[in-house]
């Protein structure tokens, strides 16, 4: 009975792992090596890889391809010295090679030296059969060069030669986006589309590329031609979900993101967007219901957590929004986005400790907006923490230097704090920046407002404006 090639290769890697087990030393000829050592490179089993040619090259010493395999398995593990070096006698012993071409550009690249393994894989393309393959390793190479208009080129190359590599499709339209050319990438898409109508990723492509020229008709239609050459293209019908959501036609929206439950295990996004088209629908009930279905999905996608949030804070449910925020703040403590609305809810409540402490911890997180400043200054002035407050503001004013929010607060401050000098300083500042915005000191430090030197102060700009 002959086996096939699959039930050949499995027979191969059964003998290969009984012989370790055992230490037996059986004989495998370099073909079925070289089967081995792929299997065990393509699920990441790189130790049993490297015994496998070992082994290899212990039978089969003068084999070319068990060399170039080990040269690999170097490269992969940076030992690129070594790797140079056994490159070095496969070439002296096969100069047109392409795998030599294409190991010696890996090493290249490895070290930094894009331009050198470009000029190496243009070789590799005179002695090659595979030219999609080296296309896409030279349009990667640009890539990292962060040459889109070179890198582009070649990935359309790689497609000339392999029309289904969509991994270079994929690649074609980053570049295009990357430049800028939403027009040019439709006219593309449609040439390739010319060769290949039922290619579903390509009208994908030019589905996103109409949705982001806020073409949502074409789009739609672009969308529905994805599901007609696949019907079960889950991206077309999330994508058309999108579309449906912007033409308001949120029914229709919900049917497309439902199919994707149907087609495959549900998503966290799917019931997110369907979750926001019943709340634009008014379906405040099934609206919670997927909400809740998406945190439960993915309990770290911080927009499940945000849609709950922000739908009871729309309700003026701010316990409720409250209950949800520090749940979502015991998952994820570093997320800036669930401490600002964690600041502004007890802010609402009028916890202003708690409030402090949100805006604080944003600020920690990074998150320098004005705003936020503002409003941690305001808290600190009901809590009367002056110091506080006046350092919040320096703070601030590093990022926003000369603005009156700030120096008509800190004026104010610095009077609170008896340190008069800096305060006419700053109040100054504050009128010459916009002499409007007095009013600050009017709401914030009445008591400070009714001083007559401060009126006065006020009024001269008021007249000179």
């Amino acid at each position: 009975m002959q086996l096939s090639h699959n039930e050949d290769n499995n027979f191969s890697l059964s003998r290969f792992e009984s012989m370790l087990k055992t230490n037996d030393v059986l004989f495998f000829d370099s073909n079925e090596f070289e089967n081995i050592i792929h299997h065990y490179l393509e699920i990441g089993k790189i130790n049993l890889a490297k015994k496998a040619v070992k082994l290899g090259l212990s039978q089969h010493p003068s084999s070319i391809n068990l060399k170039l395999l080990k040269v690999e398995i170097l490269v992969f593990e940076d030992k690129l010295d070594l790797a140079d070096g056994l490159l070095a006698e496969v070439q002296d012993l096969e100069a047109n090679n392409e795998e030599v071409y294409i190991q010696k550009a890996q090493i290249f690249s490895k070290r930094d030296e894009h331009h050198k393994a470009i000029n190496v894989l243009e070789l590799a393309l005179e002695v090659t059969d595979e030219a999609a393959e080296i296309y896409s390793m030279i349009g990667m190479e640009y890539l990292f060069l962060e040459d889109f208009e070179n890198a582009k080129i070649n990935f359309m190359n790689c497609l000339e030669a392999d029309e289904e590599d969509y991994s270079a499709l994929y690649n074609v339209m980053y570049c295009f986006d990357f430049l800028g050319e939403k027009e040019e990438a439709i006219e593309y898409l449609n040439m390739y589309l010319d060769k290949n109508p039922y290619c579903e990723v390509a009208w994908h492509q030019v589905g996103k590329q109409y949705f982001d020229l806020k073409d949502y008709k074409k789009a739609l239609a672009a969308f529905d031609f994805a599901i007609i050459s696949d019907e079960y293209f889950i991206g077309a019908y999330l994508e058309k979900g999108k579309v449906l959501e912007k033409l308001e036609r949120y029914v229709e929206a919900i049917e497309n993101y439902n199919v994707t439950l149907e087609l495959d295990d549900p998503t966290s996004f799917a019931y997110l967007r369907i979750g926001k088209c019943f709340e634009k629908l008014g379906n405040d009930k099934l609206a919670l219901s997927n909400y809740e279905k998406t945190v439960h999905e993915d309990p770290l996608l911080d927009k499940g957590w945000i849609a709950i949030t922000d739908f009871y804070i729309k309700k003026k449910n701010f316990k409720k929004a409250l209950y949800y925020i520090n749940k979502a703040i015991n998952i994820d403590e570093e997320n800036v986005l669930y401490w600002k609305r964690y600041a502004k809810i007890n802010n609402r409540l009028n916890l202003d400790r708690e409030a402090e402490r949100g805006y604080r911890k944003t600020l920690d997180l990074g998150n320098y907006e004005l705003e936020t400043w503002i409003r941690r200054c305001d808290i600190l002035i009901n809590l009367a923490e002056w110091e506080t407050a006046v350092q919040n503001l320096l703070q601030a004013n590093e990022f926003y230097p000369g603005i009156a929010e700030i120096e008509y607060r800190l004026s104010g401050l610095y009077f609170m704090l008896n340190k008069a000098d800096l305060a006419y300083k700053h109040l100054e500042n504050g009128l010459k920046a916009d002499a409007e915005y007095y009013i600050i000191i009017e709401e914030l430090f009445p008591e400070i407002f009714k001083r007559k030197s401060v009126k006065q102060l006020i009024d001269s700009y008021q007249k000179a404006s």
